[in-house]
């Protein structure tokens, strides 16, 4: 029996639902704490759960259910607050596509820099640059010397997407990104996600579209207000969803 490559166990996540305001440093002396509230929620309550490597997940549930969160603490870029979360081996994270992209380096430096962060030897990046970079297409390829900061949001979405995808790690998180750019572009990263799921990737996606995830896939689990609620096959599982947000639950 293959071991688990993702382990959740009892995970909790707690955040105040206003940012508290900054206090002076008389308001510290007189009064101790600040005036603002203080009220907390569990955005991720009590949640466990195992992923075998090559399993195909989609995570469902309505805004605000905890779906992201849980992204990122598997991405291991939150904490928890209760529980652990235990990841065997590398993440590529199709989260925040430009989120580590530097709008002052050219898009040829930002390639070997994100690439280079995620542990790629300049020659393994020096091999794939222009698979890299063909895959971006080529309004990337014409402007592989500019500032980042001058492409376009789509031509920063599609050279995001074209260096995460073509990382080695074995775990694909993915957020909503397959639903980003034009409908021939869109075609080249379902076509590039199923060829990764081929090789025995390990994904992670979190979708609103019903036929992403029933595309890609198998099994689902269904946060709603923090907790699992369901975790079974994808269809059935939306089957639970669609119900309670027709029953308005």
């Amino acid at each position: 029996m293959q071991q688990p490559i993702i382990e959740v166990d009892g995970l909790g996540v707690e955040f105040y639902r206003a940012r508290r305001r900054r206090m002076s440093l008389r308001e510290m002396v007189l009064q101790g704490r600040s005036s603002s509230p203080s009220e907390t929620f569990w955005a991720l309550k009590d949640v466990s759960f195992t992923v075998a490597p090559g399993e195909a997940v989609g995570l469902i549930g309505a805004n605000g259910g905890g779906k992201s969160t849980l992204l990122k603490m598997i991405a291991g870029v939150l904490l928890p607050d209760e529980g652990k979360v235990r990841v065997k081996g590398g993440v590529a994270p199709l989260i925040e596509l430009t989120g580590g992209f530097m709008g002052e380096l050219t898009a040829r430096e930002n390639i070997y820099l994100t690439a280079g962060l995620h542990g790629l030897t300049k020659e393994q990046i020096d091999e794939r640059f222009d698979d890299i970079v063909a895959f971006a297409g080529s309004q990337v390829k014409d402007a592989l010397e500019m500032p980042f900061r001058h492409f376009s949001s789509g031509m920063q979405v599609r050279l995001g997407f074209s260096v995460i995808t073509t990382l080695d790690e074995p775990i694909v998180l993915v957020d909503e990104v397959l639903a980003v750019g034009d409908r021939a572009f869109r075609e080249k990263c379902y076509r590039r996600m199923e060829d990764l799921l081929s090789g025995g990737r390990t994904l992670f996606l979190v979708s609103h579209s019903e036929n992403d995830l029933r595309r890609f896939a198998k099994r689902g689990l269904y946060l709603r207000s923090g907790r699992l609620t369901a975790d079974g096959p994808i269809t059935e599982v939306l089957e639970q969803y669609n119900a309670d947000a027709d029953n308005g639950s």
